[in-house]
């Protein structure tokens, strides 16, 4: 560790060129029918017994794996946090998770009512603005009239409509409206109907509609 970062990394180059040397030689005694060395051939361990670290075929020896840039890349990642089952996320879910109980400790309705305020008086505040706007240009206001009835909504023939007094607005019943008479005449038929049914047996019944018939009423 003692001969500095660039002799280091110049030897664990060398050692490496050394390496690549050694395999095209067992490539080449496999081609020639010898023994598979790479595959039968001992693992290269370090001191501690343990198999040399490398990535993408490169090697590093001894104080090589220390350098910065090298330590990282052999760093284990932690593993992942163990992701929660549906019953375990579900467990700790109430009514004040979805907001139910927010007003419960009477400290966010006063706040949303003052905000409520202040957004009216500023509605206002900027409606008053603008009319003092128009009536300095002097355009003249026409204030909507919301109980305007546009010919759109006149419906069919039995619609009739209704004038007050001159200037009166004018209203359309939209419905056919009895008259007195034939309101007293649906009385007496339906009178007539009780007394029947309270008074007259089946029989009589019968023999008032069979009569009604002979006389073609």
């Amino acid at each position: 560790a003692g001969l500095g970062e660039f002799r280091i990394r110049d030897l664990n180059d060398e050692i490496n060129k050394l390496l690549r040397e050694k395999g095209h030689w067992e490539y080449r005694i496999k081609e020639l029918g010898g023994p598979d060395y790479a595959r039968i051939g001992p693992k290269m361990l370090d001191h501690e017994g343990k198999e040399v670290p490398g990535n993408r075929g490169y090697k590093y020896f001894g104080a090589a794996k220390d350098l910065p840039g090298v330590r990282e890349l052999f760093e284990k990642e932690p593993l992942p946090p163990p992701r929660k089952t549906r019953a375990e996320l579900m467990k700790d879910i109430d009514a004040e998770y979805y907001g139910y109980r927010d007003e419960d400790d009477g400290i966010l309705e006063p706040l949303e009512q003052e905000h409520e305020k202040k957004v009216i008086a500023e509605a206002v505040e900027k409606w008053k603005m603008e009319r003092e706007a128009r009536l300095a240009r002097g355009e003249e206001e026409e204030e909507e009239n919301i109980y305007a009835v546009n010919d759109d909504e006149s419906d069919e023939e039995g619609d009739k409509e209704r004038e007050g007094e001159e200037g009166q607005q004018k209203f359309i019943a939209h419905v056919p409206v009895p008259t007195q008479q034939e309101i007293e005449e649906a009385l007496v038929r339906r009178k007539k109907m009780e007394l029947l049914q309270k008074y007259a047996s089946e029989t009589l019944l019968a023999q008032s509609e069979e009569a009604k018939t002979l006389l073609g009423l």
